[in-house]
């Protein structure tokens, strides 16, 4: 057993890749939050006061960032997976579910097969944000090969679809820092190859997006449906790529409904 695992009443703020900044000693429920290329667990910066006080919220960090900034980068979904799934162990003791927003939604789609793939215990819902069900054909409108752009287009091309710190994008200094991040990001993203044959999740999922978003329309999420034998419905906010950052609340209302629905069927449906 685990270190953790032998600490039931009290967690460390932080451990490996999990922020956890509201423990909840005998939570009812974790809620795993993935965050989008480029991105840290910032992203969800306070989301942990919009939940239910018995859900325990654990922000992630991909290698690379934060306290895993010394932990090189992983450009391979598959690779990402892996290690998601190894630091997220001794996190699976109770009811969980998972929440990614792009290259998130990607990674939280890809563990959850890896887990079932490995008889492990499954989420008991998966919310899939700003990121296309996988096709048999590559969608012509997808970018690609972003992590191949020159500095200029890829700072660019991130400006365009916004959710980025001018600071970031404007100031060299800061861009050499977080550039590589961006490409080893966008090279996982662009190069993802899922299994388009792919049986459909037990888990039951739940899809979200902005209604002008540049990179992921709304068929291609709506196409989830196709990837679950449980889907719980397309939820559609005004703006773009980072819709959320201006919709915290309805959206985190959506998701404490949408993992109850999920939770008032799950066992039978996985018995």
């Amino acid at each position: 057993m685990t270190r953790l695992a032998t600490r039931p009443t009290r967690r460390p703020l932080a451990h490996g890749a999990v922020t956890c900044p509201r423990p909840v000693p005998g939570a009812a429920l974790r809620l795993f939050l993935f965050h989008h290329a480029g991105g840290s667990h910032l992203l969800y910066k306070d989301w942990e006061h919009e939940f239910p006080a018995d859900w325990e919220v654990c922000l992630l960090d991909a290698p690379g960032r934060g306290r895993l900034s010394g932990v090189p980068l992983i450009d391979d979904s598959d690779e990402l997976a892996a290690f998601f799934a190894r630091e997220l162990l001794p996190w699976t003791d109770r009811p969980f579910a998972f929440f990614g927003h792009s290259m998130g939604a990607l990674v939280a789609y890809e563990l959850t097969r890896r887990l079932t793939a490995d008889g492990r215990p499954l989420p008991v819902w998966l919310g899939l944000s700003a990121c296309g069900a996988p096709q048999a054909a590559r969608d012509p409108g997808k970018p690609s090969a972003r992590h191949l752009l020159t500095d200029g287009e890829l700072r660019d091309w991130l400006r365009s679809v916004g959710g980025t710190p001018d600071a970031v994008l404007d100031e060299d200094a800061t861009w050499r820092h977080f550039g590589p991040v961006f490409r080893s990001d966008f090279a996982l993203v662009d190069t993802w190859r899922p299994a388009a044959d792919a049986a459909p999740l037990r888990t039951a999922v739940s899809a979200f997006g902005g209604a002008d978003d540049p990179v992921v329309g709304r068929e291609r999420l709506a196409a989830w449906a196709g990837r679950t034998e449980r889907f719980l419905g397309l939820n559609m906010f005004d703006g773009g790529h980072f819709y959320l950052a201006d919709h915290r609340r309805p959206l985190t209302r959506r998701i404490t409904a949408a993992v109850a629905a999920a939770r008032r069927t799950t066992r039978g449906h996985l018995a």
